[in-house]
Parts: structure tokens; C-alpha cells; sequence
């Protein structure tokens, strides 16, 4: 080693005091934060205490954070009901496959027409943004499901509403950002054909989507009830959804019984809060898993072009 060298000792940086209005400014933002998160989190946090309170504390407004003579009467009860336990699996079906089929449509449309080489991709890209500002309605919908005779199946909730077309855009645009073209050159020279790539490369590499999309349709599949109440007549075909609507909106008592439980021990409202906390359950279990992913694919899927 030479004699002259010698050793450059980097120095520490220097730590860039904030001044009183960034201070003042950081804390106003977080005290505007934490109110937030007080209006957000307290609605969920009666309702969950409720759900779990004596029924006269709740019909008296005596509930306000914890739960008051805490029992389990409302959910007993919410169990007690087969049409709602029905209900239930109905829903865990038709979010299940739902997903699994516009998933996989959406993947296969996506993809496509996010490749240069596709044929006919920007006159499709019209079509289906044409169908997201222009609407037939209801009654058009209604006759098309009709005529396919899809009334009163399972199908009629799982087909006319397995596709997105904003789930759609997404899709393809974190294709366009994360499949290169080289990647798809290399395979074909390879050898590889076009389903084996998308089996082998392309799944692997868009789990962020994939996640994105499960949960955008399992939620939307697992909320609806508007659909059911269009095609559906036999109430063994009922979503969770409707079969609340049937029960605490219109008062009708699937079983005969239940309802006049309710009316003689004040269980409607208990029961109310049950079954909300009953229904959002699935939901809430499933968004921890995907959240990680979910995030990445939104930011990829909705800001690269």
C-alpha cells in the first residue's frame, strides 16, 4: 500500500432540524388522522359489542363502547334460523365459484389485449369501455337472462355478472408492465405455446393481480343482492344478503317462529347487529392474506401505462 494513501473516514450526516410550522403542520395531520380513525373504527366497534350485549341494554341506547351483560343470545339465535344458515352456504357458493369464473375470464381477456401483437385489441378496448358508459338497463338484462333461461338458477347470479370491465383495464395494464415482449419472444422461440406460458410464466409473475381481482370480485359477490332479488324465486337459491333483507328489513319470518321470538324477548335488534358482524366476517378473514399483494397490484395495474 502506498505510503501517501489513506483512509477517508465518511462523515456522519448531519440530522436537519424541522422547523416549528413543519412541526406544527405533522401534528395537525395526525390529530386529523386519529380523528378519523375514531369515526371509522367506533361504528365498528358498537356494532360489535352490541352484537354481543344484553338485548334490553341495547334497545335502551345503554351501549355506548363495551358490551353490556355480555351474552351470546343474539348469535344462538342468528344459528337457530336454518334459512339463514342456508343462506350463508348460498353466498359461500356463489362467491367460491363466481370468483374462480370471473377470474379466469378476466385473465383470459386481459392478457390478450395487453400484447402488441394481438390483432384487433384497441377496437375491443372500445367496445368494452363502450359498455361501461352506455348501459341497456334493467329491463334488456332482465329479458336477456330470460331467454337463456338462467331465471330462478344459480347460474343467473354467476354469468351475466362474471365480468368487469374496470377489473379488466387493470389487469391488462399490469400485464403491459410486467410481461415484457422479450420474455414472450424467448419463450416462443423456445418452443413454448401460448397456454403453457400463461400456466408456467405469466400466473406465477401476476399473483398481485390475481390477488386484486379475488378480492374486488369476492366482495362484490358476497354483497349482492339486488341480482337475487331479480332472478331468484325459490328461497333455497337465497344469498345470505337477501335472506337479511327478508328477515330484518321486511320482517318476514322464514321459519314461523323466529320472528315471534324476536317480538317477545326484544331480539330484533340484538340480532340485527349478529347478523351484520356474521356477514362481514368472510371478508375481513380474507383481506389480511391479500393485502400485501392487493396494494402492489392496484399501484402497478392503475399508474403504469
Amino acid at each position: 500500500m502506498a505510503e501517501n494513501s489513506k483512509v477517508v473516514i465518511p462523515k456522519k450526516k448531519s440530522k436537519i432540524k424541522d422547523s416549528w410550522s413543519d412541526r406544527i403542520f405533522v401534528g395537525s395531520i395526525y390529530v386529523f388522522l386519529t380523528l378519523v380513525l375514531v369515526v371509522v373504527l367506533y361504528p365498528l366497534i358498537y356494532i360489535l359489542s352490541a352484537s354481543f350485549s344484553d338485548p334490553a341494554a341495547v334497545t335502551s341506547g345503554r351501549v355506548w363502547l363495551f358490551p353490556v351483560n355480555p351474552t351470546l343470545e343474539g348469535y344462538t339465535t342468528v344459528f337457530k334460523n336454518p334459512q339463514i344458515i342456508l343462506g350463508f352456504s348460498n353466498s359461500f357458493f356463489y362467491a367460491v365459484v363466481g370468483t374462480l369464473i370471473s377470474v379466469s375470464i378476466t385473465i383470459m381477456l386481459a392478457y390478450p389485449l395487453s400484447r402488441p401483437t394481438f390483432f384487433g385489441r384497441n377496437f375491443i378496448m372500445i367496445l368494452l369501455v363502450f359498455t361501461m358508459i352506455f348501459d341497456g338497463g334493467l329491463i334488456p338484462l332482465y329479458l336477456v337472462v330470460k331467454n337463456l333461461q338462467l331465471l330462478d338458477t344459480i347460474w343467473a347470479l354467476l354469468l351475466p355478472s362474471a365480468l368487469a370491465v374496470f377489473q379488466v383495464i387493470i389487469a391488462r395494464t399490469f400485464f403491459q408492465s410486467t410481461i415484457p415482449n422479450e420474455l414472450v419472444e424467448a419463450s416462443e422461440m423456445d418452443g413454448c405455446s401460448d397456454i403453457n406460458f400463461i400456466l408456467k410464466v405469466v400466473l406465477p409473475l401476476s399473483k398481485p393481480i390475481i390477488a386484486v381481482l379475488v378480492l374486488m370480485y369476492a366482495v362484490g359477490k358476497w354483497n349482492t343482492y339486488f341480482d337475487a332479488m331479480i332472478y331468484l324465486k325459490s328461497e333455497e337459491l337465497f344469498p345470505l344478503q337477501l335472506v337479511l333483507r327478508s328477515v330484518l328489513i321486511l320482517n318476514v319470518d322464514p321459519n314461523g317462529d323466529v320472528m315471534q321470538l324476536l317480538k317477545a324477548q326484544g331480539l330484533r335488534e340484538l340480532m340485527k347487529y349478529s347478523l351484520i358482524v356474521i356477514s362481514s366476517l368472510p371478508v375481513l378473514i380474507i383481506y389480511p392474506f391479500v393485502q400485501k399483494h392487493f396494494v402492489k397490484g392496484v399501484l402497478i395495474g392503475s399508474l403504469k401505462g
